[in-house]
């Protein structure tokens, strides 16, 4: 299906006033964002306007009981300076699935495609050009519904936008395993990439960050013995040559990047299990010298390898990064797909066409 999406343009671009060689992870954001509106059962008043403020009301339902949920996606240039989607399907379908989790409707498919490729091919300027850089797109959903009541939203606002940004994290990072604090438990959001996930995490965060460590490895929420995730991303570990990362279980966000590694390592023939696997196994591959490394996964981060992990008086410090073959095969194999450099077997990048829009 096609889509009238209108066009509104800016009357000067923002984007001489930006160095890509300094640029803080969100926040610098393109010259425009999409809109649509969500009313009667369908999706309408769609428009690619300037980016800027929005007008909502005090009473908005989603800033009282959070039904607002997300994406994080990235555009890249390839080596010949085109725009290129990395499984930009996956993200639509993903941002559904958190949809259904709280009660939103749906976005349908074409609609989040054709959107995707229109804003991002009148932005394509943005893309920065040095490896590790991209356009990181931020699709959003959230309630409009203007009363106070624990209800479903009958109206819903639909924006995508995007920014440069560089790496987001420049160096190795350091974890501390929550011993109090809960992320998610089964039966709970922790599959939806909703916005009070995220408000939740702060405060352990900040306290995990007072200790010197970057973020937090969430254990389960019944036994806190079998590992979750990180605040912002999966996790992988490398044990006696085997890669390990615990399984989706209701409470672990299916993460695209994920995926990828997974599909990754089995085409590579290189032993991989999704299982539950408890601090304490990791404890003891760490103290007979078989904890060969660790690395987080995400939109943002791509690949992250982990220096260190505290778990109670245990401080585990890994191998040094420069022996981490693993994660090193698999972001440069990323980097390369999304550069072009690297032929795309796997029918993951998409390159970036649009439609004409209406003026």
């Amino acid at each position: 299906m096609s889509y009238n999406i209108t066009l509104k343009k800016v009357e000067s671009s923002r984007l001489p006033e930006v160095d890509f060689d300094t640029i803080p992870f969100g926040k610098t954001f393109s010259d425009h964002m999409f809109v649509a509106d969500y009313k009667d059962g369908a999706w309408t008043n769609l428009e690619i306007i300037p980016f800027g403020p929005i007008s909502l009301s005090p009473v908005n339902l989603a800033l009282h009981y959070g039904q607002s949920i997300f994406e994080g996606m990235k555009a890249t240039l390839s080596k010949d300076g085109k725009p290129l989607f990395f499984r930009p399907e996956m993200h639509a379908k993903r941002i559904n699935a958190s949809a259904a989790r709280m009660c939103m409707p749906d976005i349908p498919e074409d609609l989040f495609l054709e959107a995707l490729h229109q804003l991002v091919d009148l932005d394509q300027n943005w893309i920065p050009p040095s490896e590790g850089s991209a356009l990181y797109i931020r699709p959003l959903m959230f309630a409009t519904d203007e009363m106070l009541g624990v209800k479903v939203s009958s109206t819903y606002k639909f924006m995508i936008m995007t920014g440069p940004v560089g790496p987001y994290y420049p160096k190795p990072v350091k974890l501390l395993v929550e011993s109090h604090y809960v992320r998610a438990a089964k039966g709970g959001v922790g599959e939806a990439k909703t916005a009070g996930n995220y408000a939740a995490s702060l405060l352990p965060a900040r306290k995990a960050n007072e200790q010197g460590y970057d973020q937090v490895m969430w254990m389960d929420s019944a036994e806190f013995k079998y590992v979750q995730e990180v605040g912002t991303m999966n996790i992988f570990f490398v044990i006696d040559g085997k890669v390990i990362t615990p399984a989706t279980d209701g409470a672990i966000l299916k993460g695209i990047t994920r995926n990828t590694i997974l599909q990754i390592l089995k085409a590579k023939g290189i032993p991989v299990e999704e299982r539950l696997l408890s601090i304490d196994e990791i404890a003891a591959a760490y103290k007979e010298g078989k904890l060969d490394e660790v690395f987080g996964s995400g939109t943002a981060a791509v690949i992250a390898n982990v220096s260190e992990i505290k778990y109670g008086d245990l401080v585990m410090e890994m191998k040094p990064i420069e022996t981490h073959r693993i994660a090193h095969m698999i972001k440069k194999e990323i980097t390369d797909l999304r550069s072009g450099v690297l032929e795309d077997t796997y029918n993951w990048i998409v390159p970036v066409a649009a439609k004409t829009v209406t003026a």
